[in-house]
């Protein structure tokens, strides 16, 4: 275990969660489909699996002594986190960066968080370290609910929304929650799969790097979700033609595997640190790399323009969300040290 640095790449993670989406801003001329295509095949395909070949020796081998039952909860819960990344792309398409992530990953910091705690260490509930993440979780909880408020006001507030925010603030809410409930799944998979880890450490895999053989599977099985529904739109709005229209620039290609780049980075990088946090530290890491992913996206938000028009009440909403979100972060933090 290692406190300071486990927290640190926990926060680099949420850092680099938070504005992965951000690329998306700058593809003007493409679909959603086009993007998120782009950013499926790089971020959950190919960068996965060269890292893992690179990190984990006899990464074949790893797999073929782990058993079949880990092997398939790690699928079954990447294939649910896909769908919940897909319907991440579309809540965060429709309600813009800042509303989009704070329904979202209000959603997904205490389903990922305690349902783990709850099935593997129910013990460590009613231990300093439970109370604080229970505290620090309502918090996040509580700022979510300013943030949401805020949203609202925003789009009510505002005579033209931004570039990647659209009317209709509860088709998008019905969109986000159900993200919010699929997408813990990529944390189950990390909690539930550390038989696949040690075996990989069984191999020579450092501690930091054996998380990868998990990430490559979590991930694959996500890309079939991301990827199919990508071609089903692909082909049902007929924009295949617009990989190579005059609009579809080099800079559209870049921006979108930037986009696979940066999440396949916050998932490393939160994979490392929740390792140095110790055997729970999938549980207590959770929480604050959601949090750090929403206070990032929101500043980002606010610097594309999301909240241009919008009165000082629904800024200060925001600001007492984000706030709390820190507070969280801090809460968390103490009672696991």
């Amino acid at each position: 275990m290692n406190i300071g640095w486990g927290v640190a790449g926990v926060l680099i993670g949420g850092l680099l969660n938070g504005s992965f989406v951000a690329p998306m801003k700058r593809m003007k001329g493409w679909k959603w489909e086009n993007s998120w295509l782009v950013y499926s095949v790089v971020g959950l395909l190919v960068i996965p699996w060269l890292v893992a070949f690179a990190g984990v020796p006899n990464l074949s081998e790893v797999f073929r002594q782990t058993s079949s039952g880990s092997l398939l909860r790690i699928l079954l819960f990447g294939f649910g986190w896909g769908v919940g990344s897909v319907l991440f792309g579309l809540g965060v398409n429709h309600l813009g960066l800042a509303v989009g992530y704070g329904i979202i990953l209000g959603l997904i910091a205490p389903i990922g968080t305690f349902l783990p705690l709850v099935v593997l260490h129910p013990e460590r509930l009613w231990t300093r370290q439970g109370y604080a993440l229970m505290a620090g979780v309502i918090l996040v909880l509580i700022g979510i609910v300013f943030l949401a408020i805020a949203g609202k006001r925003r789009e009510a507030e505002s005579a033209n929304l931004a570039v990647g925010v659209k009317a209709g603030f509860f088709s998008g809410l019905v969109i986000c929650v159900l993200s919010g409930i699929f997408s813990p799944m990529l944390n189950f998979s990390f909690i539930f799969g550390q038989e696949l880890q040690s075996r990989a450490q069984a191999f020579g895999a450092g501690p930091n790097l054996a998380s990868n053989a998990i990430w490559s599977l979590t991930l694959t099985s996500g890309f079939i979700a991301n990827a199919g529904y990508c071609v089903y739109l692909l082909q049902k709005n007929r924009t295949w033609r617009l990989f190579a229209a005059d609009t579809a620039s080099v800079s559209h290609w870049v921006n979108g595997s930037l986009m696979g780049v940066i999440c396949f980075a916050s998932f490393l990088a939160y994979g490392m640190g929740a390792t140095s946090l110790g055997p729970l530290g999938g549980i207590v890491g959770w929480p604050l790399f959601m949090s750090m992913s929403l206070i990032t996206s929101n500043v980002l938000g606010a610097a594309t323009g999301e909240w241009a028009g919008a009165s000082r009440r629904s800024h200060a909403y925001s600001l007492v969300g984000i706030l709390l979100l820190i507070l969280a972060i801090g809460v968390i933090s103490r009672g696991n040290a």
